[in-house]
């Protein structure tokens, strides 16, 4: 379901940070902050489809009405409990207010308990290892790992990525 822009209600701290659902407006933003971020660069046309039609599970992050930040999500349609994070991204600009731990915590507050959150992480990505185990504790969630996506099944010389559940968390 395609939202509109007065779909998203947002959500504010006590600085000058917004968080809030995304729109299809938001997909060029979050293709601009992935390259800006390094991160592994999908077509400009899936952050418009994913800002669209997965809104419930992606998040912006705006500070002074610019976007910082994003949270990539969609929930698997054979697991509906499930929440899938592909993607987060954080611009310099914005480093150093924990802003990829709020956008997972206003995307986690909109989900219902009992929600599993997972993701894909490099042996190498400390940074997002660090970030799910610190979110898993902080909801009282049991973190553990599988295999994930092996480095031979990829096309080309990606690492490896285990998957990470993080299971029995209070979302608030």
């Amino acid at each position: 379901m395609a939202t509109t822009s007065a779909d998203p209600s947002p959500s504010t701290s006590n600085d000058d940070l917004e968080i809030r659902r995304t729109v299809v407006a938001d997909g060029a933003a979050m293709w601009n902050l992935a390259r800006e971020c390094g991160l592994d660069l999908n077509s400009s046309y899936a952050y418009l489809i994913f800002a669209a039609d997965f809104a419930a599970a992606c998040r912006i992050a705006l500070l002074g009405g610019e976007p910082v930040g994003y949270v990539l999500g969609y929930q698997p349609p054979e697991r509906p409990d499930h929440l899938f994070v592909w993607q987060v991204a954080v611009s310099s600009r914005a480093r150093g207010r924990g802003l990829a731990r709020r956008m997972l915590e206003d995307l986690l507050r909109a989900h219902p308990e009992g929600t599993v959150l997972e993701a894909t992480v490099e042996e190498s990505n400390e940074a997002s290892r660090a970030l799910f185990a610190a979110v898993a504790r902080a909801h009282g969630g049991t973190l553990s790992w599988t295999e994930g996506v092996r480095a031979e099944d990829f096309p080309d010389d990606h690492p490896s990525e285990p998957r990470l559940e993080i299971t029995g968390m209070d979302p608030h």
